[in-house]
């Protein structure tokens, strides 16, 4: 297993803050993602087209900085979670794939690439991020997470008819559960770690649409707009205001 000094990673020092910005900024990722396709009538591909090219200039910037920076890290996290769910929207709603062939595609798609970035690199643990292609299986691994929760959100959510508010609940105990098995188990924290940025995605999708649905759908139906904006600021909030604690020690 390749290991690295914690000084030389790209990636955030994992926290409570750090969880609360990821479940922010992926509930952020579907209530974005909705104003774009859906309020300003751009459609699922043109909107996918859009989010694509500011993952690809945001994952090129994270990628040629010299250390880690909390903005940039987080816009590009952003920028995959509102790509994930328009892509997800897309292939699941306008390719007619479904719900459930799309989180079986997706997942198998994300276990590949999990399984490419323990051969290639030796280890898929977030401290051994350090290289541009460590970082390029990271980015890689996360958009597949990201359009993943997407799917898996709204199937439990929609297709299984079990409401925004339960399932919110069901995401929030699965993730909860993890928390606990980190602390008190001997299971891989890699691992646990992984399967906890995984279930924080579909958690947010369906709190996002809990927020924008319409009340006739189970949804409090507020705007898009200002509920993408509220959650832009308190991500913002966090990231300046917990600033020391979201980076790597760099001495």
């Amino acid at each position: 297993m390749n290991t690295v000094d914690e000084k030389f990673s790209k990636v955030p020092e994992v926290t409570l803050v750090f969880w609360i910005i990821k479940i922010l900024a992926t509930t952020l990722g579907e209530t974005g993602g909705d104003a774009v396709s859906m309020s300003m009538n751009l459609g699922y591909l043109l909107s996918t087209a859009i989010f694509f090219i500011i993952f690809v200039v945001t994952v090129v910037a994270q990628m040629y900085s010299k250390k880690f920076h909390p903005v940039t890290y987080w816009l590009t996290i952003i920028a995959t979670t509102t790509l994930g769910t328009t892509l997800a929207d897309f292939a699941d709603r306008s390719l007619g794939i479904g719900y459930a062939g799309g989180s079986t595609i997706l997942f198998i798609l994300l276990i590949s690439s999990f399984f490419v970035w323990q051969r290639t690199m030796g280890s898929v643990a977030v401290e051994t991020v350090s290289s541009p292609k460590s970082e390029a299986f990271y980015w890689l691994t996360i958009m597949f997470s990201q359009t993943l929760g997407t799917a898996l959100g709204d199937w439990v959510a929609d297709t299984e008819g079990l409401g925004y508010a339960a399932s919110a609940i069901i995401f929030g105990s699965l993730l909860s559960a993890t928390a606990i098995a980190y602390y008190k188990t001997k299971i891989s924290h890699t691992i646990l770690f992984w399967t906890a940025f995984i279930l924080t995605r579909p958690l947010g999708a369906v709190v996002g649409d809990l927020l924008d649905k319409p009340i006739a759908e189970g949804g409090l139906e507020l705007s898009r707009y200002s509920a993408t904006a509220a959650l832009l600021v308190l991500i913002l909030f966090f990231i300046f205001a917990f600033k020391h604690n979201a980076a790597r020690i760099e001495h």
